[in-house]
C-alpha cells in the first residue's frame, strides 16, 4: 500500500515562525524535522511515500515529493492522483512518536470500509503521553480523541470531495454544518448520548461509503505537535 503524508503548511505558522522553517512539520524535534519521524515509519512498515509538502530533502526519502498545493483537501487530492493503488493509508506530518508497530497494527486490523478513521481512548493517551492536552469526543463506548491516520478507498474521496469542500466551507457557521451533520446526531454528540456504529452509519449515510471507526491501542497515533504548548510539554 501507498502512504500520502501531508507536510504542507504556511511559513507564518506560529510554530514554524518560531523556528524559522516553512512549515510546522519541519520544526526540529530530536535532531530532526517532524515529517522525518512520521516518514521513517511509514517506509519500515513496508510503504511507499507519496509526500505533499515543501521542496526540502528528507531522510528517509519519500518514492513521490509533491509541492504543496496550498490546503489540506488540494494536498491530499494531489496526492491521491498520484497514488497507483485503489487504498491509500492517509498520515500528516507531526507524529514525532509514530512508530512502526503502530503502522503495522493499524495495516492489519483496518476492516474493509471505503473510510476508515483512527480513534484512540482517553485513558490510552494519558497513560503514555500524561499531561498532553488533547481534544476528547465522549460516546457510549468512552471518550476518545482522533487518529492522525486514516486510510481512505481512492474513489471514496473524488466521490465525497465536493461534501469536504463544502463542510470546510461551513466551518466557521456551526448552524449550516449542524444541518449538514444532522440536528438529532449532533444533539446526541453532545450529550456524550452518540454511539460509535450510530456514528459510523451516519457517517456512511452522508458520505455515501462504508466508513468505519478503527479503536487503536497505539497513542502515538493520537498525538501530533501543532502548538508551542505541544512543545513545551515535551520539555
Amino acid at each position: 500500500m501507498e502512504a500520502i503524508v501531508l507536510a504542507g503548511g504556511k511559513a507564518d505558522d506560529p510554530l514554524a515562525q518560531k523556528f524559522g522553517v516553512v512549515s510546522k512539520t519541519m520544526v526540529p524535534h530530536r535532531g530532526r524535522p517532524l515529517v522525518e519521524h512520521t516518514l521513517g515509519a511509514l517506509v519500515q512498515a513496508g510503504l511507499e511515500v507519496i509526500l505533499v509538502g515543501p521542496p526540502v530533502p528528507l531522510k528517509p526519502s519519500p518514492k513521490v515529493a509533491l509541492p504543496d498545493h496550498g490546503s489540506l483537501i488540494a494536498n491530499l487530492e494531489a496526492g491521491l492522483q498520484a497514488a497507483v493503488g485503489e487504498k491509500v493509508l492517509v498520515a500528516t506530518g507531526d507524529m514525532p512518536f509514530l512508530s512502526v508497530e503502530a503502522v503495522c497494527w493499524v495495516l492489519e486490523h483496518a476492516p474493509q470500509a471505503g473510510f476508515v478513521y483512527t480513534i484512540i481512548a482517553k485513558p490510552i493517551i494519558e497513560q503514555r503521553f500524561p499531561g498532553m492536552r488533547r481534544t476528547y469526543a465522549r460516546v457510549r463506548e468512552g471518550s476518545f480523541t482522533g487518529g492522525n491516520i486514516v486510510i481512505i478507498n481512492k474513489q471514496l474521496f473524488f466521490t465525497a470531495l465536493p461534501l469536504l469542500k463544502r463542510a470546510l466551507e461551513l466551518r466557521k457557521k456551526p448552524l449550516a454544518l449542524a444541518r449538514m451533520i444532522g440536528f438529532g446526531t449532533l444533539l446526541k454528540v453532545l450529550l456524550g448520548r452518540a454511539d460509535i456504529p450510530g456514528l459510523e452509519a451516519r457517517v456512511s449515510q452522508i458520505i455515501g461509503v462504508p466508513a468505519r471507526a478503527l479503536i487503536t491501542p497505539y497513542a502515538e497515533v493520537g498525538v501530533d505537535l501543532d502548538k508551542e504548548e505541544d512543545l513545551q510539554w515535551l520539555g
